[in-house]
């Protein structure tokens, strides 16, 4: 691995890289379409699909529901037989499923779709997230990493802009006699599906990692891929590389084919080579992680996957502006219960639009989130992961605190955004700690068992948001603020180095 990392650093930042970050962006805007698309359809989809707000909030949560389900076995899998091929078959699995979604006519034909987008989506993210830092040497890790956790508000604003430029418009087309009709939220599913497809695409053009063959014993690969980054990189001849001949006088030789009794042996020594993931000091690390992601992405995923429905419900129950956050809501959700009460069949359900304001505010939060990666990348090897990690989770507790009495636009957005921006950065900073502390052999398990329970914050955060929202607006805001707090102060007994 030593080796390995000193013949990446030979090989330096270039070209390579560069498409690797585009693909990486690729996938990462497609992750997001997964859950950010659902959000975006809410108010326009609401009639179609007669969804009271609970269903709403199960519909925001299904995808993870399927990403629990295949996190942690997809990343002992990627760990065994490699990251290139889960990568590349989970995206098209996923380009696949977003069709059927834009084509669904009803609920529960959505809600199963979006949860095999979610499952296929978590088989692709620990592999690619593994994959770019292999990729990289340790000089230039943490900032790439950093650089690629950034794409997710980029992603944001690519999707938000999609969203504006398709769902103001009312768009419904017939077929089949009636039995398949598409409303404007359909051909919207339908046009993003092709950023899945566009990732499976861009990752057949990339290299399996030469960490995971080496862990392989395919050691001639290994040493093709070293040789393929050094050519893209520097346009050098093959020659000019001091690692040209590396390894060529080991005597394992490329496995070429897996037999059955190889994979059943690759299995095996998959099984015995994540035995110290569960021993301490692993295991201590490896749980502290989980919990500081469960309540990380619980706060990071509500406060974003939510902000569209509720800038919708500000957008039109605002009415003499000096009206701050919690009249809104609560007035919204005093309606909702009385039109659900009071409602016969002859009612005609009129949705509530999201207009020009929503999308522009999640534009702005989108390049707000951006602020953040910049600064970190800038600090973090002076500064350190952990403490800036510290600094983000108090300045995210602040913010969901002061949603409570915002009254402008500007204080609500302005809020949001920073908000959301420092929770996502707190995401970026703890996978840059997971790459660091859990070697190769099994550092897309740990990553994948890490994002299940991150995920499995999301799901219960989605569907209890709406429940809490339900006793009161300061219920919901105030238990996100005390549950950052308490992952903050968690956050104090992260290893500050590699153990």
């Amino acid at each position: 691995m030593q080796e390995v990392n000193l013949a990446l650093k030979e090989c330096g930042f270039g070209r390579f890289h560069v498409k690797l970050l585009l693909s990486a962006y690729v996938g990462y805007t497609c992750g997001l379409a997964v859950s950010m698309n659902t959000p975006y359809i809410l108010p326009i989809a609401e009639c179609d699909l007669n969804m009271s707000l609970l269903q709403k909030g199960v519909l925001n949560a299904i995808p993870y529901v399927g990403m629990i389900v295949s996190s942690s076995v997809a990343g002992f899998l990627t760990d065994t037989f490699g990251r290139k091929r889960f990568i590349v078959y989970g995206f098209f699995g996923m380009f696949i499923f977003t069709v059927i979604s834009g084509l669904s006519q009803r609920y529960y034909v959505l809600v199963t779709s979006k949860f095999f987008e979610g499952l296929l989506f978590a088989a692709s993210f620990s592999p690619f997230l593994a994959l770019t830092s292999e990729l990289c040497h340790s000089g230039i890790r943490d900032r790439v990493m950093l650089v690629q956790s950034s794409f997710v508000a980029i992603a944001q604003i690519s999707v938000a802009l999609i969203s504006w430029a398709i769902l103001r418009y009312d768009w419904r087309d017939t077929l089949f006699d009636g039995y398949i009709v598409l409303n404007t939220w359909n051909y919207y599913l339908l046009i993003m599906s092709f950023w899945s497809l566009l990732a499976s695409i861009l990752y057949m053009f990339i290299p399996e990692s030469p960490k995971y063959l080496i862990t392989q014993h395919k050691y001639n690969e290994a040493r093709s891929v070293l040789i393929q980054i050094y050519n893209e990189n520097t346009g050098k001849p093959v020659e000019s590389f001091k690692y040209a001949n590396l390894w060529k006088d080991t005597m394992k030789q490329d496995i070429d084919e897996t037999p059955e009794g190889e994979q059943k042996s690759q299995l095996s020594v998959g099984f015995e080579n994540i035995k110290p993931l569960f021993k301490r000091p692993l295991l201590w690390y490896l749980l502290l992680f989980c919990f500081i992601n469960f309540f990380t992405m619980t706060q990071y995923n509500v406060l974003r996957l939510w902000f569209p429905q509720l800038s919708t419900i500000v957008e039109n129950y605002r009415q003499n502006g000096t009206e701050d956050l919690c009249v809104m809501l609560d007035t919204y959700t005093h309606d909702l219960r009385i039109k659900i009460s009071n409602a016969s069949v002859d009612d005609v359900c009129v949705p509530v639009r999201s207009g020009d304001e929503t999308y522009l505010n999640t534009v702005i939060l989108g390049c707000i989130c951006l602020v953040p990666f910049i600064i970190t990348s800038i600090l973090v090897n002076r500064v350190g992961k952990k403490n800036l990690f510290l600094v983000c989770g108090l300045l995210s507790v602040g913010c969901t605190i002061g949603l409570r009495w915002s009254v402008s636009k500007i204080a609500l957005v302005s809020l949001f955004s920073v908000g959301v921006s420092a929770a996502q950065t707190m995401l970026s900073l703890t996978q840059a700690m997971i790459v660091e502390q859990f070697p190769t052999s099994y550092r897309s398990l740990a990553m994948g068992l890490i994002m299940t329970a991150g995920r499995m914050g999301t799901l219960i955060g989605n569907i209890t948001f709406p429940i809490l929202l339900n006793l009161g607006c300061v219920v919901p805001f105030f238990t996100l603020a005390g549950l950052m707090l308490g992952n903050t102060t968690m956050a104090l007994f992260l290893p500050t180095k590699k153990k």
